[in-house]
């Protein structure tokens, strides 16, 4: 059985309870540390899987035309990609007080996808997520710093991918499930702030929510997009007068 979360969420607790301590050890990075060492002393992780270190090794694929795919696939990915994935990655940006240049973004997204679709891999993106999580704390003028950081690790951890997919196969689901919901609390924290206390678009803040997180999906398109369709459409039927205030 995989041990209680409670020392994880303890020692995020405790980080997250001083500025000072949260510097010298990120709350996250503490949890990290405390659950990896849970999980080595209850010995569910697979051991041959630590001591494996491999390289990844690129294949390219060549490309397959087909009317049907590029119905399919290439157009609820290039609605995922520009609208959901990299509006959300402008939109948390915007909230902390920058400015994305959003063409510049589209052109390097699409480019990435072209390189990355030649070995097989998923479109390029800005996501939201990591947005959320790299403007969450610190000052401004290191989110700058704290992104290129960022790129810098993605690009070793592609590198190392099947090391660390063994790692993350070889531990328990519910270790990588507590770390993700403990790194994605305070991005979830200021979304609410952001959504329900500004008291702009509310209800169709609530009705975006609640239709991502019933993960219905149409036409092949995930619910993430719906999501936007839905609260805006709530929005511009029910709120008007906020996009006047805007």
């Amino acid at each position: 059985m995989w041990p209680s979360p409670a020392p994880m969420v303890a020692m995020f607790l405790l980080l997250s309870a001083r500025a000072d301590w949260g510097k010298r050890l990120p709350p996250v990075i503490g949890a990290l540390l405390v659950g990896a060492l849970a999980v080595a002393l209850s010995g569910r992780l697979d051991g041959p899987a630590v001591g494996q270190l491999a390289l990844a090794q690129p294949v390219i694929q060549a490309p397959v035309w087909s009317f049907a795919a590029m119905l399919e696939l290439v157009v609820p990915l290039a609605i995922t990609v520009l609208v959901v994935q990299n509006g959300q990655g402008v939109a948390v940006l915007k909230s902390a007080g920058h400015e994305p240049p959003v063409n510049m973004i589209a052109v390097a997204c699409g480019v990435g996808a072209a390189v990355s679709a030649v070995f097989g891999a998923v479109s390029t993106c800005l996501t939201g997520p990591t947005n959320g999580l790299l403007t969450s704390s610190g000052d401004k003028p290191r989110h700058y710093t704290g992104a290129l950081m960022f790129s810098v690790l993605a690009l070793l951890f592609g590198l190392m991918a099947p090391t660390f997919t063994g790692l993350m196969l070889a531990a328990p689901k519910e270790f990588i499930m507590v770390l993700g919901g403990l790194a994605m609390l305070r991005v979830l924290q200021g979304a609410f702030v952001a959504s329900f206390g500004a008291g702009k678009f509310s209800l169709g803040a609530l009705v975006s929510l609640l239709v991502t997180v019933a993960d219905i999906g149409l036409f092949n398109i995930g619910a993430a997009f719906w999501g936007l369709v839905a609260g805006f459409a709530v929005s511009w039927w029910m709120e008007r007068a906020d996009f006047h205030k805007t």
